[in-house]
């Protein structure tokens, strides 16, 4: 929009003022978000669909929780759904470890470590220590598979694993963990897309 406004031709203005107004009909248009989201997606499933246990459930980190320094206290977030999943698979014994992923995932504060946090979270409600694993080093989705594959194939060369992550992202995590040559059972939280 802002570039038809400095355009000197005004026949190029009109073409990004339509463009603008066409894109901001499509994206605003949550009909048409849905469906597209629905299409990208990695469908849930159901608990009782998935095999009887797992040796690891594999949590990506990110938005899941943050520190509040002023507070002094920890803040959740948008896709606290991953690890609450998590903890309802483990408590039934669908997942006997859970392995969380995700380091600080910011360039500015190195020292926040999503994963330790949600470990500390883990350990105050109650889920036993040493069936909480971590990677603290991993900033993205390519690094999570990375240092994940290294600590599953050291204490679990022949592990079933489930992979933990949002709907919209578990295309892409699926894909780099399938890379790094760790099979895993997608396991979608917190889809986007609504019921039709």
């Amino acid at each position: 929009m802002l570039i038809s406004l400095f355009s000197k031709k005004r026949r190029k203005s009109r073409k990004y003022l339509l463009a603008a107004i066409i894109l901001f009909l499509i994206f605003s248009n949550s009909f048409i978000v849905d469906e597209v989201m629905r299409v990208w997606e990695v469908p849930v499933t159901k608990t009782e669909e998935l095999d009887d246990c797992y040796d690891v459930g594999i949590v990506l980190g990110g938005s899941m929780v943050t520190y509040d320094s002023k507070n002094d206290r920890l803040t959740y977030r948008n896709n606290i759904d991953r690890i609450l999943q998590a903890i309802e698979l483990y408590k039934i014994g669908k997942i006997q470890k859970i392995l969380i992923s995700g380091g600080a995932g910011n360039i500015v504060f190195r020292d926040m470590l999503e994963s330790v946090f949600v470990k500390r979270f883990l350990i105050n409600i109650g889920i036993t220590e040493n069936d909480i694993i971590i990677d603290s080093i991993s900033d993205n989705t390519h690094e999570n598979a990375v240092y994940s594959a290294i600590i599953l194939n050291e204490n679990y060369p022949e592990g079933k694993f489930l992979l933990i992550t949002s709907a919209h992202h578990m295309r892409r995590a699926k894909a780099c963990f399938l890379h790094e040559g760790i099979i895993t059972t997608p396991y979608s939280t917190n889809k986007y897309a609504g019921d039709r």
